[in-house]
C-alpha cells in the first residue's frame, strides 16, 4: 500500500505534509527497530497498512475529538499517527496547536525516550506520560488502545478516563465478541463494532457510558 492507496481509504483529506511526517516516522520506526525491536519485523514493509491506516481510521469514527489519550503507546500506534494527522488538521482549521493533543501514555521508560524523540522531531501536539494507564488520571474526549491487553483488562486500566466522560475507540483483534463478553461479566457499557479498514478480520470498538456492573 502507498501513502496514496492510504489516503483514498479515509473519509478526511490528508495534505501532503502530513504524508511527508507519517513517512518521517516510519523511517526512524525502521532504524530505531533494528536496536529496540518496537514492531514486529516484518511489519515494518507494511508499514502505511498495518500501522498507518490501522491508527488513522480511527479519525473516521471520532472527527470530533480534540484531545486523546493512548494506552500503552508502545511504538506510536496509533497515538503518534494521530497526532500528526491531528497537527495538519489543527493547521487547516485555524486552530493553535495546542486546541489538539494526543497524550502518550507508555510504562517502559526506553519506549518512552523513543516517543519524546519523535514528538520533538515532528514538532507534534503530543504530551509523553512515562506511567502505569491506571494511574494517570486525564480528562480527555478519547482513550484508544492497540494489542494492551484483553478488554476486560483494558476496562480497568482505563476506568479513570471513563469515570471523567472519555469515550472509546479501541483497535481490537478478530476475538473481539469473546472478549466484549468476558468483559461484561464485571462492566456496564454500551458498544459497536465496526470492521477495520486495515485489515477484515480487525475490529474498531467503539464503547460508552462505561461502569462496573453491580
Amino acid at each position: 500500500m502507498t501513502p496514496e492507496e492510504m489516503a483514498a481509504h479515509l473519509v478526511f483529506h490528508v495534505k501532503q505534509a502530513a504524508i511527508d511526517d507519517l513517512t518521517r516516522f516510519g523511517q526512524v520506526l525502521a532504524e530505531r527497530n533494528e536496536v529496540m525491536n518496537l514492531v514486529g519485523p516484518a511489519t515494518i514493509p507494511h508499514y502505511w497498512s498495518r500501522h498507518v491506516l490501522d491508527s488513522a481510521q480511527l479519525l473516521n469514527h471520532a472527527p470530533w475529538a480534540r484531545s486523546w489519550a493512548d494506552l500503552g503507546a508502545g511504538a506510536g500506534f496509533p497515538g503518534v499517527v494521530l497526532a500528526i494527522l491531528l497537527k495538519h488538521l489543527s493547521t487547516d482549521s485555524g486552530e493553535t496547536p495546542t486546541d489538539r493533543r494526543v497524550f502518550l501514555i507508555d510504562s517502559l521508560a526506553k519506549r518512552c525516550r523513543f516517543l519524546g524523540e519523535v514528538v520533538r522531531d515532528l514538532d507534534l501536539p503530543a504530551t509523553v506520560i512515562n506511567d502505569r494507564a491506571e494511574n494517570v488520571s486525564l480528562k480527555v474526549d478519547v482513550v484508544t488502545a492497540r494489542a494492551m491487553a484483553p478488554l476486560p483488562k483494558l476496562i480497568g486500566f482505563a476506568e479513570s478516563f471513563f469515570r471523567k466522560g472519555a469515550e472509546g475507540w479501541l483497535l481490537k483483534g478478530e476475538n473481539v465478541e469473546a472478549e466484549i463478553a468476558d468483559a461484561q461479566k464485571n462492566w456496564a457499557f454500551q458498544f459497536d463494532l465496526f470492521t477495520s479498514l486495515s485489515d477484515p478480520r480487525g475490529r474498531v470498538l467503539h464503547i460508552r457510558s462505561v461502569r462496573r456492573a453491580r
